[in-house]
This record gives structure tokens, sequence and C-alpha cells, in this order.
């Protein structure tokens, strides 16, 4: 794997994290046929910066592929990641090559000439792989915007935009919490009719676990939207852990959720199931149709399922019309160590003082 981070120096000595912007991971191009991924990351609460290096990792590592991962940060600080800040994700315009675009932010209000990237990519109708928070990708406040219609609020019933970016490109936007946050996890069970889709091959039910609860998802009769896993509730075995990152919940849960721990009223959140993953045909306005992928499920704590993985590479696979491996390579880094899903405040992000250069491993680059 060749690694580089925007203007990459010649040596750890000569490095100026303040001046790299973006990852690159650079594969096989011959086993991924030059295929180039990019994955913008910027939520404040699921770790999509975490968990889009790590992704990119195993895409370029394991599966040939060029990725490019972009990041949340002050125009002022390049280089210097702050998923609190919503108005800058610098090198965007790495879209314009790629074959495919996997997106987790949230609520991000970005400037024109980056939000035009966007607009340029999906009239293309190129393919989109939206990761949790993605259904409320943006969040157009100032009501004299050009993007306004792409905000996760807008309404205008009769409008080809009415819902915004995620209704019209991924099939639906924020809508509510359907298990309860951080006190109930998530299994996933492949929906009917979907066994044989090439996204869910491979897939082994107990794998797909993650401890971010199910989201609410408004059931259509979009003909272009193909549910691919539902979303089992599950409730906690053990107790409340605000120090571990998976808040005490785990992979062997198994019980179907029947009391809210809310109110510790009675009820079933599974019926119905809600889908956490489908796929979607979209079109935006005078543009050529594409293919979208969602996955609710997908926080960095998420990511640590085999199952989750494997989806998430499956899905990469369909939506570049690529074929899908029976039994696809996914391997974790030794050192991704997830942390919890959570807001922080602004102060942590200083302290933290998380760079994109801490992603580079000088050790294995190269100028080629």
């Amino acid at each position: 794997m060749l690694i580089s981070c925007g203007e990459k120096p010649a040596s750890t000595e000569e490095a100026e994290p303040q001046q790299i912007d973006r990852l690159a991971l650079l594969g096989n191009r011959e086993i991924a046929k030059n295929k180039h991924i990019v994955l913008v990351s910027g939520d404040e609460e699921y770790r999509s910066e975490e968990v889009l290096p790590e992704l990119a990792r195993i895409l370029s590592d394991q599966h040939g592929f060029d990725c490019t991962v972009l990041f949340a940060q002050e125009a002022d600080k390049p280089g210097f990641i702050n998923p609190n800040h919503l108005h800058n994700i610098p090198g965007l315009e790495e879209l314009e090559k790629a074959d495919l675009m996997i997106l987790f932010t949230r609520f991000r209000e970005l400037p024109d000439e980056q939000m035009e990237y966007f607009q340029s990519y999906l009239m293309a109708g190129k393919p989109v792989l939206g990761l949790r928070t993605a259904t409320h990708a943006f969040h157009v406040k100032d009501s004299a915007s050009k993007w306004l219609h792409w905000g996760n609020f807008f309404q205008e019933e009769g409008s080809s935009w009415n819902g915004g970016f995620g209704k019209v490109v991924l099939g639906e936007n924020w809508y509510s919490h359907h298990g309860h946050h951080k006190h109930q996890s998530t299994r996933g069970v492949i929906a009917e009719g979907a066994e044989m889709h090439p996204i869910a091959r491979g897939l082994k039910l107990v794998d797909i676990w993650g401890p971010t609860d199910v989201y609410g998802v408004r059931l259509s009769d979009d003909e272009s939207v193909t549910p691919i896993l539902l979303g089992t509730v599950l409730e906690r075995e053990g107790e409340f852990d605000e120090n571990d990152p998976f808040f005490g919940l785990k992979p062997s849960d198994a019980v179907p959720a029947t009391v809210n721990p809310a109110t510790k009223d009675p009820y079933n959140p599974n019926e119905p199931m809600m889908p956490i993953a489908w796929t979607k045909t979209y079109q935006l306005p005078g543009g050529e149709t594409g293919t979208s992928f969602t996955s609710t499920i997908g926080s960095s704590t998420d990511f640590m399922s085999e199952g989750v993985r494997r989806l998430l590479v499956n899905a990469t696979y369909f939506l570049m019309d690529m074929e899908v491996p029976q039994e696809a390579q996914m391997g974790l880094s030794p050192d991704y160590n997830p942390s919890a899903y959570s807001f922080q405040d602004d102060e942590h992000w200083v302290n933290k003082n998380l760079q994109v250069s801490d992603y580079w491993e000088p050790e294995e680059a190269s100028e080629e």
C-alpha cells in the first residue's frame, strides 16, 4: 500500500501536519481496476473521523482500491480535525475523479464551492454509500442559500426536493431513534427477499451487531428502495457503563426489547422492524440516474462487528458494478481502538489535537 496525505513531506522531520488536509491510500490498481473511492467524514457523534480511515485501509490494503479520506477542519487550522466545525471539508474536489462516494456527515452547512462538488457528482448519477447520519448529512439554516433544499428539514409538498438530500438521494432523512439511545443495541436480520442479494453475500447474522440503536425509518411504497437488512432492537444483558465504549452492551445480547428503558413501559419496537440497510435508485432533477446504499449501522464501535464490515465492503463492490467476493477480507488494524459514540465540546477537540497526519504511517510510505 502506498500512502500520502496531501503534500507528503520527504521525511517525518520535515512534516508540517497543519498542511496535510486529507488522507490518500493508494491500493493495487491492477486488482481494483483503478477504482478511486472518496470517503467524506464530518459528524459530531458517531466518530466518522475514526471509522472512515479504518474502512479506507481495509478497502485499500485488502481490496486494492485507491481511497481518499476527507475530514471536517477549520479553514484557518488545516490538518487539525474538528468534527464540531460544520462549515468546511477540504478536498471535495476529489469527487471529480471518484468512482464511489462514501458519506458519513451530519448537519453540515458548507460553502457554495464545496457544495458544487456534491452537486456535480450526484448530477452525474454516480454511486453513493451513506452511513448512519448521512440521512441528515446537511442542515442549511440560511434561508437565502441556494442549497436550502438540500437541508434535512426542507419541506415543500410537490417539490422534487421535498425531504432534502436524505430523502431524495438515500430514501430517508432524519426521523427518530427507534431503539433507546445507549441502552439498546441492534442485531441485523436479512430482509425477506434479500437473501440472494449480492450485498448480503457471506453475511453471518450473529456477526451483524452494533451498540448503536436502530433509527426510525418511515416505511414507504417507493419501488426504487430495496431493504437488505432489518434491525432487531435488543435488550441489554448487563448494566449501563458510561466508561465502556459499548456502554455495557454486548455482542452476546440476544433478547428482543420488550420494555422501554426510559419509561419502564412495555413496548415492542420490533413490530414492525425498521430497515437498517437498503439500496435506492436516485435521480436529481435534470440529472442522470444513480444508485445509493444506506446503512444506519456503522459507527466506529459498530465497525468492530465483522458482519458490519462485510456489509459495507460488499456494498462498495455492488455500487461500483463489481463482482462481490464470496468471502471478502476485512481484518481490522491491530491499533484500531474506537471511541464511544457521543457528543464532545470544542475544548475536547482542542485537547485531543487529532491531526490528519496521525493517520499517516511514514514507515509504509513511498514516493512512487
